[in-house]
């Protein structure tokens, strides 16, 4: 029997991966077969207030974040407690005890795509790109239409 780890690119997304204290990283993952699960706005906001809860803690700040239909965009400075990898699983795991009974389980993809993000990097560029994927995804004509985000940079 194989599992999600099986796929092709799992392994590829685990290799070279390290975990900086203090490190802004863009982060992407995806609904379990990318199921537009986030569509449905009743559960949209259960979501959001799991990961407005997770947004400011020791073990990271979230500088801007994105919930779309499919997957998440973030920012994430990290703190000095956990790693990259713990980070996700707990947001990914929050969120999903937080979704109301009856939504279907797995509700993530194992696994994430993350970027550390370079000194020489513009921060506010990055997060104005995070905030902007619902425009460019069509589903609104501008960012403020669109409720499910968040940034302390933008």
């Amino acid at each position: 029997m194989t599992g999600s780890f099986d796929k092709p690119g799992y392994a590829a997304l685990r290799q070279g991966r390290w975990s900086a204290p203090g490190q802004v990283y863009l982060l992407t993952f995806t609904t379990h077969d990318r199921l537009p699960l986030f569509a449905d706005p009743a559960i949209a906001v259960h979501c959001c207030r799991a990961i407005a809860a997770l947004a400011h803690t020791p073990d990271g700040e979230l500088l801007s974040w994105v919930l779309m239909p499919d997957h998440w965009h973030g920012l994430l400075q990290l703190g000095g407690r956990i790693t990259l990898s713990q980070w996700v699983a707990r947001l990914k795991s929050t969120t999903t005890r937080h979704l109301p009974e009856g939504v279907a389980r797995p509700v993530w993809e194992k696994g994430f795509h993350d970027h550390a993000v370079r000194q020489e990097e513009d921060l506010l560029q990055v997060a104005r790109y995070i905030v902007g994927n619902p425009v460019r995804a069509g589903l609104v004509s501008r960012c403020g239409l669109y409720p499910w985000w968040d940034a302390v940079l933008f």
